[in-house]
């Protein structure tokens, strides 16, 4: 019987069940199979499982949503990174080093409970948007990005992207969508986002660290400035920091530990 420390986080919050929870598995060394790690993840059951084990400089790390493997995953990194503080498996006084599908990704550790990554930046070429996107959504064709493997649509206002209900059925076929605007007047934030992502297994991701990373790129060239404070609008909701620094965003935010455990998988 192999037993894993088995840890989940609420990510981009400093409220429990609130975020973007993560389950995070720690191993000494990794030996389980793929098919195991997506095994675990679908039992989880959450956005996204991480995957953590010693490297030469700091940590390997793998993502998964239930029913597939991830190349990017912003908050279960921020998760990963606060568990591996909290419990004392690194030192708060030097950052983090994890080794990903992603390149190296690097996470520091802040004052009050803020932890700030650093991604890489992420641009889009302009495309028209596919007249089943657009009905899936129930919005009207608009101008729209298309950045690696998810579209980035901007909307007028931020009731409408609060308001949207989309057809998931009607948007499994489609890639990822980030629907945006900028905030509401007197509001603290910069902009507001949701991410749908039926096709990783998950209608509604609640806060996505790597949709910033496209985000920042965009508002960027639209509000003429580096720096955001933005809020992911589903049920749950999200708080980030943003900021983009040449072809690198750093993303800051905070994380909540809810449950502590073990996994037992059997030892064929």
């Amino acid at each position: 019987m192999t037993k894993i420390p088995f840890y989940q986080v609420d990510a981009f919050t400093d409220q429990p069940f609130a975020g973007n929870p993560a389950g995070i598995c720690l191993f000494e060394d990794h030996q389980l199979t793929d098919n195991q790690l997506q095994a675990i993840a679908a039992e989880v059951n959450l956005s996204e499982t991480a995957f953590l084990w010693p490297s030469a400089n700091g940590y390997h790390l793998r993502w998964f949503t239930p029913a597939v493997e991830v190349a990017l995953c912003g908050h279960a990194t921020l998760a990963s990174a606060s568990v591996l503080w909290e419990t004392g498996r690194a030192s708060r006084d030097s950052p983090i080093r994890f080794q990903t599908l992603s390149g190296e990704l690097i996470a520091h550790p802040g004052t009050a409970n803020w932890i700030e990554l650093d991604f890489p930046a992420q641009y889009g070429t302009a495309v028209t948007l596919p007249d089943g996107l657009c009905q899936a959504l129930g919005i009207e064709p608009v101008p729209a990005l298309f950045m690696e493997d998810r579209y980035l649509i901007e909307l007028a206002t931020e009731e409408q992207v609060r308001n949207l209900k989309p057809d998931f059925r009607a948007l499994s076929p489609y890639d990822h969508a980030i629907v945006t605007s900028r905030s509401a007047l007197g509001s603290p934030f910069d902009f507001v986002s949701r991410f749908f992502t039926t096709r990783a297994g998950i209608d509604e991701d609640p806060v996505t660290g790597s949709a910033h990373c496209c985000l920042a790129t965009y508002w960027a060239d639209k509000l003429e400035k580096t720096e955001f404070l933005a809020y992911q609008a589903s049920e749950r909701g999200g708080i980030l920091k943003v900021r983009l620094e040449g072809d690198r965003v750093r993303l800051t935010g905070q994380t909540v530990m809810l449950i502590e455990g073990t996994f037992r998988i059997p030892v064929n």
